[in-house]
């Protein structure tokens, strides 16, 4: 008895280092991506719904509108100040306080008696979403290796996506049973919940701020490896090409090619579970041979979604569509690890911040230059954005060299 006992956890250690190693389990790592997943998981409960509570508020279409366009700006502005944040207070710090102001914003949703009082609520409830993410991308950075690190994407990503499957269903659930005002107020009672469970957990972070030089917004700009603005230059166009023709997919695939609301769930749920099971050996792979060739067949499958979606003419022809959608997600664990190699260990934060600061700004006419080319033809867009999705694939092939992506 005693001497099974003595084996058995000698066996279950080893499986564990094992493991924990294959997947890049770094303690840092599991807490940042933990966090991800707990508010996640209280977020998707009600954000897909969050446009009929603004209808049930009083909203109009218009305004709903407007505040989707308001929560695309609030995402750009944010990563710039959580990325100086997370470099300047250290990592642990910048999450509390990313926590704590989110937090505001949910109890400011919960107790809204107006639709005016969401805006408001909305600019304290994406300090988590986009406040915190230059923070996580550094945890990553500063926790792992360079030949880890695209695992390390791999885990937070697989944790950001499980609530997108899970939570919308509980949600859904839930609005169905005790109607949409009093459903999006548990989801987002249970979420400040959630919150306090995250900010508990992530006292545990312990990684040491790095004193560095004080540096302006301009100073960090010319601290950006060339090699890391071709990136960005090609990534931009990339996510022009997603913005374009993502927004519209769910127009297309129901009015135009008559579908079902209940058949597109499905095939979102094959596009984010086709994500899923390629993370790990993608990740595991670009971590050994080098990033470049799995950013390209990501950029690759971005540019060929749209085209794919227009081409289908039926359920059978979209779920290959969405398997290519899901596919999308090949190689951005090796693109986000590759920004993170790029970056000075003293601004990796602020770096992180103001790439996708400068991101976020550039592409936001997309959608709207999209609803113009759909007058013209629904296809339009789709097609118009996988022409850029294709340049923005031989930007990034033609002019990052290997040795950086590597």
């Amino acid at each position: 008895m005693s001497s099974g006992q003595e084996t058995i956890p000698g066996v279950a250690l080893t499986w564990r280092a094992r493991v924990a190693d294959y997947l890049s389990l770094e303690r840092n790592v599991v807490i940042a991506s933990a966090a991800v997943f707990l508010i996640g998981l209280g977020e998707e409960l009600w954000k897909k719904f969050l446009p009929k509570y603004l209808e049930h508020l009083g909203a109009s279409p218009a305004v709903i509108g407007l505040y989707g366009t308001s929560e695309d700006f609030f995402d750009a502005v944010y990563q710039y100040p959580g990325g100086w944040l997370a470099d300047r207070a250290g990592r642990r710090r910048a999450f509390l306080v990313f926590i704590a102001i989110a937090s505001v914003g949910y109890l400011i949703y919960l107790l809204s008696p107006s639709w005016p009082w969401v805006f408001v609520g909305l600019g304290f409830a994406m300090a988590w979403h986009s406040m915190a993410s230059p923070a996580i991308f550094s945890v990553i950075g500063d926790a792992l290796p360079k030949s880890k690190r695209a695992m390390g994407f791999t885990l937070q990503s697989i944790l950001k996506r499980v609530p997108m499957v899970i939570s919308p269903l509980i949600g859904g659930a839930l609005i169905a049973g005790i109607g949409i005002m009093r459903g999006v107020k548990v989801g987002l009672t249970i979420t400040l919940v959630l919150a306090a469970m995250t900010a508990v957990i992530v006292l545990a972070i312990n990684i040491p701020v790095q004193a560095g030089e004080v540096i302006n917004i301009r100073g960090v700009w010319r601290s950006f490896h060339y090699a890391l603005k071709r990136l960005l230059i090609s990534d931009i166009l990339i996510r022009t090409c997603e913005g374009m023709a993502d927004i519209f997919v769910i127009l297309y695939v129901t009015n135009v090619l008559r579908i079902s609301v209940a058949q597109y769930g499905l095939l979102v749920a094959i596009q984010i579970t086709t994500s899923i099971l390629i993370y790990i050996p993608a990740a595991r792979i670009a971590d050994r041979i080098g990033r470049k060739p799995f950013v390209i067949a990501t950029f690759v499958c971005f540019s060929l979604y749209p085209v794919a979606v227009v081409m289908s003419s039926g359920f059978a022809s979209l779920v290959v569509a969405f398997i290519i959608g899901g596919l999308r997600e090949i190689g951005e664990p090796s693109r986000k690890a590759m920004i993170v190699d790029f970056a000075r260990a003293d601004l990796r934060a602020r770096t992180v911040g103001l790439y996708y600061l400068v991101r976020s700004i550039t592409i936001t006419p997309s959608a709207a230059i999209g609803g113009l080319l759909w007058k013209l033809a629904p296809q339009v867009p789709f097609i118009t954005a996988g022409v850029i999705g294709i340049i923005g694939t031989l930007v990034f092939a033609a002019t990052v060299e290997e040795r950086y992506a590597s």
